[in-house]
């Protein structure tokens, strides 16, 4: 069966967590991101969902919206033969920064000034982790 060119794809569905991952950083309503484009919140939820496409001029608009390249909707996103393909390791990351505790925590984590600090940080959750894992085995 042949697939309807008009119908949303991995794309789409890319894009759409990128404006979920920069409207919830800036910790705006699905509500207040609709105002601003004269959308309905239900049409940011498609959007976000990757259920509905998001045309050239609405991308444009959201760009300014959210204060970001148009560019930052296709990071992660990289040429592959036969199509787009995302980086070996764009899931792992997406699917936390879009959980409400790795927004919060990258929020916080970026307010941390002193390298050092940061540095001690990661060594501690990489030996959480470690010991996490020597635990579930």
């Amino acid at each position: 069966m042949k697939r309807n060119p008009r119908e949303a794809n991995q794309i789409d569905e890319h894009v759409g967590s990128r404006v979920r991952l920069r409207r919830q950083l800036l910790k705006m309503s699905q509500e207040k991101l609709g105002e601003e484009l004269g959308v309905t919140f239900q049409q940011v939820q498609k959007y976000e969902r990757g259920s509905n496409r998001i045309g050239a001029s609405r991308l444009w608009s959201l760009s300014h919206v959210l204060d970001v390249p148009v560019t930052f909707f296709f990071d992660g996103l990289s040429a592959a033969k036969g199509g787009l393909a995302e980086s070996d390791q764009s899931p792992i990351v997406y699917d936390f920064i879009q959980s409400p505790d790795g927004v919060a925590l990258a929020q916080a984590f970026s307010r941390i000034s002193d390298s050092k600090v940061r540095r001690r940080i990661l060594d501690l959750v990489r030996t959480l982790a470690d010991e996490n894992a020597v635990d579930s085995e």
